[in-house]
């Protein structure tokens, strides 16, 4: 993590859930697009401080905040310390989330699994967008400002056996349209990326039954997508090159969402 806090003119992004997978593809590629990013972790460890490493190399400087996004009291202070680091945050991703706990019959959900998954995957991202929006909203900046929500295909595509995650991506997915709706005439752009089946350390334990899938066609494009995908989609939409597309969703799924007959 750099100590360097002077305040450049680059914008500044807020990444949850980036020290690795598509999280860490994000932060690079906004570095490398010309943002200073900050981004949330469960541990600052050796992994997150060579990421924030990464970015220098790319012009950019890196921050690394371990906290916990379930945690609403940890939401104030995560902002303080990204605000004293690099000022105003220009771009929040949320990317941040986590799967069911146990994948199983629907009718066998324990409460404690779809609190867990709500509480982080919705609630805890539904606050802490509310925050940094009226962070956004107070402090001027010339840069432009979004609200990025990578969710999922699962916003609509139905997985029985991982209800309470397929519920927080729709939340999430409605949640998209109200920030978008609210901060519309503020001139903040809030848009939803929905990955379909990415390769990433998560899906590394179901690659050859997904390589086998794609092969049977459940991909139109019969092919993973890869974290650059995802990253390259939400650095446009950051740089403003979409503004006023807002509350626009992007599926970034090689045609797997397409209903087909």
């Amino acid at each position: 993590m750099t100590n360097n806090n002077k305040i450049t003119k680059r914008p500044v992004a807020l990444v949850t859930g980036g020290r690795r997978g598509i999280g860490a593809a994000i932060v690079l590629r906004l570095a490398r697009d010309g943002f200073d990013v900050a981004f949330t972790c469960r541990n600052e460890d050796e992994v997150a401080q060579q990421l924030c490493a990464e970015i220098e190399t790319l012009g950019g400087r890196g921050l690394a905040v371990a906290s916990e996004l379930q945690s609403l009291e940890a939401h104030a202070e995560l902002i303080e310390r990204v605000q004293a680091w690099g000022g105003v945050v220009d771009c929040l991703v949320n990317n941040a989330g986590i799967g069911s706990p146990v994948r199983g019959d629907l009718l066998d959900m324990k409460p404690a699994a779809f609190d867990q998954v709500l509480d982080t995957n919705l609630r805890g991202t539904f606050f802490l967008t509310q925050q940094v929006a009226k962070q956004m909203i107070q402090a001027s900046s010339e840069q432009p400002r979004s609200i990025i929500n990578v969710s999922s295909v699962s916003v609509e595509m139905a997985s029985p056996e991982r209800g309470e995650y397929c519920m927080s991506k729709a939340g999430l997915g409605m949640a998209t349209k109200l920030f978008a709706l609210r901060l519309a005439p503020e001139n903040i752009g809030v848009f939803e990326v929905r990955p379909g089946v990415i390769r990433t350390d998560m899906t590394a334990g179901v690659a050859d039954k997904y390589e086998q899938r794609f092969k049977d066609g459940l991909v139109p494009m019969g092919r993973w997508g890869e974290t650059s995908d995802i990253a390259s989609i939400v650095s446009a939409l950051a740089c403003g090159q979409f503004g006023f597309a807002t509350g626009s969703v992007i599926h970034a799924d090689g045609g797997l969402a397409i209903p087909r007959l």
